[in-house]
């Protein structure tokens, strides 16, 4: 750290970022310059007092602090920063917000110094909990993991998962700063400036407080950053009392101004109430400590050793595969919402207790430290019941933003899953899964199939999501099968094929069926097992919508968003007729089979869809 530190240089370093956040939001038309404005002081102390260690020479150094804006709205505050710091430009500044800038209206990936993408509030705790189990769990260095939030944000359910989280695993290398200004988009906050009603509840998630009165008070907030930097045992968070609009009289502590920048004649008057500043001022970032991280040895992982005709459930041969493939890539993690004797990633744990982390009943917060953990450089799979992801979709949607290596799995798929009922059927997760851009969706039907898809999960870097069953299905691959992400198998083919049956997962197996008791009747029937959803094969559907005319998806999913309508969009030029099975009501308890024949999606279903097909009229 700095010593002795210039107070007179940070009021001077603060009051040139304030006058850049009234400037930039004023030549962009928008923003939010009061909620930038009350946290100033705060974080020109973090970067320029000597506390965030940095790098500015290589931004991949793997020994820099992480710096989360959980609150985005303050992305000028954000861009300002850096400006003082020689890595932004005053010409970038006054495009801020412009279709060609990096500068965005809430920090995204495009811009190169920003940790992660925000602007959803209530999510940078979570993602700043993954880099600390990062630093402190897996590549054990010295960085420290600081979160800016704001008041408004802490109504937020995933905040508190994300407190409790840090808590658990005694993240001493996590710094809250919060910056408690009272006023929210449309009024007072919850608890509006009563610092003790945070403090409270944070002490008795067990973390450490640190009560700064005055959040514009360079002494106090020095002091506070110093106390938090040498704290050995807990998580801390800096509650700051602050005024919204600090700095210019007719703005601070006032209703009314979120999210809107000064005309000019305001902002005039709010120049000349900041008073002159220097632009060429600039602040020193201390540099961070020069640690390798801990060394990760890869090992061989094995062959594969399933029998055709073995009962395996694609639930267990996911967890097998990934305690199997996390000797070769140990750069691989499990993170788990207490479901793993059930998802059987509680193989990888038993094999790799240090790679896995339980996350228990907190799917927000597990999406988001699996972020966290992606964005350093690990390769994180995320597995609850394919149901309870849904809880997490504004995570899993925000983190594409991030240019998020995330790979999801979602176990319990369908109604197949029998007794447990609707409330534990994941029948949205194709759907919610496929409408994130650029996402792969796999939904293997064997043992085989998904071992070799969690492989090319491993291999892929974006976000990608796995479906697996509960029941015990038959293998019928052999172990030297390929697959891969866009791919599928045609199962059945010949010359003759009346129709084609296109599915995935554990369809797959009553449209075997089916197909047996047709060729009994005389009736050839091609059968493509779909593996990969997205992207999918399309040559190969339009072979099929070519040679056989007839196309009938089943799928173990609601209609909407799912096998079908992404076979049909495919399909869309194409002349064939395309029918589907799908769950159409609302299913109930019960036993599997009586469940699949329930929804019209059994093997008998299957076989009345095909007898009783419309011809093609030319």
């Amino acid at each position: 750290m700095q010593n002795p530190i210039d107070h007179d240089r940070l009021k001077q370093l603060s009051m040139l970022v304030r006058h850049w956040i009234l400037t930039s939001t004023n030549e962009a038309g928008s923003g939010h310059p009061t909620s930038s404005m009350s946290a100033v002081e705060l974080l020109a102390d973090l970067f320029f007092g000597g506390f965030y260690r940095f790098d500015v020479g290589n931004y991949d150094n793997p020994n820099n602090d992480r710096l989360i804006f959980s609150k985005g709205h303050a992305s000028p505050l954000l861009y300002s920063l850096w400006a003082a710091a020689g890595e932004v430009t005053e010409f970038q500044l006054s495009n801020y917000r412009e279709f060609e800038s990096p500068l965005e209206g809430h920090p995204t990936s495009r811009f190169k110094l920003a940790e992660v993408a925000t602007g959803s509030l209530g999510q940078g705790l979570s993602i700043g909990v993954g880099m600390a189990l990062n630093a402190k769990k897996l590549d054990q260095l010295p960085y420290r993991t600081f979160v800016l939030l704001g008041d408004s944000e802490m109504a937020e359910g995933a905040q508190w998962e994300a407190v409790q989280l840090a808590a658990h695993y005694q993240l001493n290398n996590l710094v809250g700063i919060l910056d408690v200004n009272r006023l929210g988009q449309r009024g007072e906050t919850m608890y509006g400036h009563d610092l003790d009603a945070y403090r409270k509840r944070l002490e008795a998630f067990d973390w450490r407080t640190i009560v700064v009165e005055d959040g514009h008070d360079h002494a106090e907030i020095l002091n506070a950053y110093e106390q938090a930097c040498n704290e050995q045992n807990r998580p801390v968070m800096i509650i700051a009392r602050t005024l919204k609009g600090k700095g210019v009289s007719f703005l601070e502590d006032e209703s009314g101004w979120h999210g809107k920048p000064l005309d000019d004649e305001k902002l005039q008057q709010a120049l000349s109430e900041l008073g002159t500043v220097d632009p060429r001022l600039r602040g020193e970032l201390a540099k961070p400590e020069t640690s390798q991280p801990a060394t990760m040895k890869r090992g061989h992982a094995g062959e594969l050793d399933y029998e055709p005709g073995q009962q395996v459930a694609t639930r267990d041969a996911f967890g097998h595969a990934l305690a199997r493939l996390g000797e070769a890539f140990p750069d691989v993690v499990s993170i788990d919402g207490e479901v793993s004797n059930s998802t059987r990633a509680k193989f990888f744990k038993q094999k790799f207790p240090d790679r896995f982390f339980e996350m228990f009943i907190a799917e927000q917060n597990m999406a988001g430290v699996g972020l966290g953990l992606g964005l350093c450089e690990k390769r994180p799979f995320v597995s609850s019941f394919a149901a309870f992801l849904t809880r997490a979709f504004d995570q899993i949607r925000m983190s594409r933003h991030s240019s998020a290596n995330i790979k999801f799995v979602g176990s319990h798929a369908g109604v197949s899953i029998g007794q447990d009922g609707p409330s534990q059927m994941g029948l949205e997760d194709i759907a919610m899964f496929r409408t994130i851009l650029d996402s792969v969706v796999l939904y293997p039907c064997d043992a085989v199939s998904t071992d070799k898809l969690v492989a090319a999960m491993i291999e892929h870097c974006g976000i990608s999501y796995l479906r697996t069953t509960r029941g015990d299905t038959p293998v019928i691959y052999q172990n030297s099968d390929e697959f891969h992400i866009g791919g599928s198998r045609v199962l059945r083919s010949s010359e003759q094929d009346v129709a084609t049956i296109v599915t995935a997962g554990i369809t797959v197996h009553e449209a075997i069926k089916a197909c047996e008791t047709l060729e009994q009747a005389g009736q050839q029937v091609r059968l493509i097992d779909l593996y990969s959803i997205k992207p999918l094969d399309l040559e190969t559907l339009q072979t099929a919508a070519r040679e056989t005319e007839f196309l009938l998806t089943v799928e173990d999913h609601y209609q909407a968003g799912g096998i079908g309508e992404a076979v049909r969009s495919a399909l869309a030029g194409s002349s064939p007729r395309i029918e589907s099975l799908f769950v159409h009501k609302l299913p109930r308890s019960g036993q599997p089979e009586e469940l699949l024949n329930d929804q019209g999606i059994s093997a008998a279903h299957i076989v009345d869809a095909v007898k009783n097909r419309q011809p093609v009229i030319a």
